[in-house]
């Protein structure tokens, strides 16, 4: 099911990348840094509401129906029996290629038992950053901020975020180096930032909610009450935070996924680069195919997005082109499925699964 591009709004600039990825003819940053594939999830952004159902999927048949219209009304042989028997009909993840040319504000998403306390939703926002490339933007070489550092109290966070003191909210945080390839899961709680120049896969339960403790982006947006707290109020958006510090290579230790060699033949590599074992919320592979792949379905719905290359997808219903930027859903109930380069490049693509069911 192939779906058609779709990128939202966000608070900070970027986008370059996607658009050279989808070769728009001009490309340039702006205010849709964001791809969302596979998406069920609405935007949470405060003045445009009256935008209905931006960052929602939309299946590319010229219907107009959205994929989140396609599942409710199949739902056991689009997700599985399995999965709908345990999280109903949501795919219970959500994934994005980011392109930052401006540092994100520093933020944090609720955990679980945060979400379900505060806004009586059974996703938090655990997340995971794969990083693809990175590119030098306000002269800035790709870095992740990542986590307390020892000490840090709710109270002294408050202060800090009452004075708008950025250069020390950012001194609180581990500043590590964004190379190719890397992996960080990051925990509901775990304030972070995504630094200038990063172009990334982020794998994520599937919620928007955001808090945001810079009332100004870098390039000089205004971040309003509401994206701030997501209606929660000032003093309780601190109750999504997890004052708990470590070190850095206690960072490391915790939270950088190494990748994990799945299957290699003459045909493909595919490696596992976050995995249920890491995280029950969702899982995700880059495969590399210089000849055919086949992507069993095994009753499990999944998520496709091609980086690179040019190829086809064949399953008993239809032979498809496909190049890159396309995106896919494959549903459960999917029988045979083959991806197959086309012989002059390999063919390079990202594909996720749901929660462990």
């Amino acid at each position: 099911m192939k779906l058609c591009s779709t990128r939202p709004w966000r608070t900070y600039r970027g986008g370059y990348l996607l658009d050279i990825l989808s070769g728009v003819p001009e490309p340039k940053d702006s205010s849709f840094p964001e791809e969302w594939i596979a998406s069920i999830v609405v935007a949470r952004n405060s003045g445009r509401e009256h935008i209905v159902g931006e960052g929602l999927s939309i299946v590319d048949d010229g219907t107009s129906m959205t994929l989140k219209d396609v599942i409710a009304a199949n739902p056991i042989n689009m997700l599985g029996s399995n999965h709908f028997q345990r999280f109903g009909d949501t795919l219970g993840v959500l994934v994005k290629l980011i392109d930052s040319f401006e540092r994100l504000t520093i933020q944090v998403h609720p955990d679980r038992t945060a979400a379900k306390r505060l806004f009586s939703s059974d996703y938090g926002k655990t997340e995971c950053w794969h990083i693809l490339e990175g590119r030098t933007a306000n002269r800035c070489t790709p870095v992740i901020y990542l986590g307390f550092k020892p000490g840090i109290t709710r109270e002294k966070w408050v202060k800090l975020f009452e004075q708008q003191n950025q250069e020390m909210m950012l001194e609180c945080l581990h500043k590590l180096p964004a190379n190719p390839g890397d992996t960080f899961l990051i925990e509901g709680g775990v304030p972070h930032a995504i630094g200038e120049g990063c172009f990334l896969v982020e794998i994520q339960e599937p919620t928007d909610y955001t808090i945001r403790v810079e009332r100004v982006t870098g390039s000089g947006y205004k971040v309003n009450d509401f994206l701030c707290h997501q209606g929660l109020g000032f003093e309780k958006m601190f109750d999504c935070f997890s004052y708990t510090g470590m070190s850095e290579e206690e960072v490391y230790r915790k939270w950088h996924i190494k990748p994990r060699l799945l299957a290699k033949s003459p045909e493909y590599i595919e490696y596992e680069i976050i995995g249920h074992n890491d995280t029950p919320y969702f899982s995700a592979a880059i495969i590399e195919i210089n000849g055919e792949y086949d992507a069993y379905s095994d009753g499990a719905f999944s998520g496709l997005f091609v980086l690179s290359g040019e190829g086809y997808i064949e399953t008993n219903a239809y032979s498809k082109t496909i190049r890159k930027s396309d995106q896919f859903f494959i549903p459960a109930g999917a029988e045979k499925i083959k991806i197959a380069a086309d012989g002059h490049e390999a063919l390079k693509v990202v594909r996720f699964f749901g929660p462990e069911a």
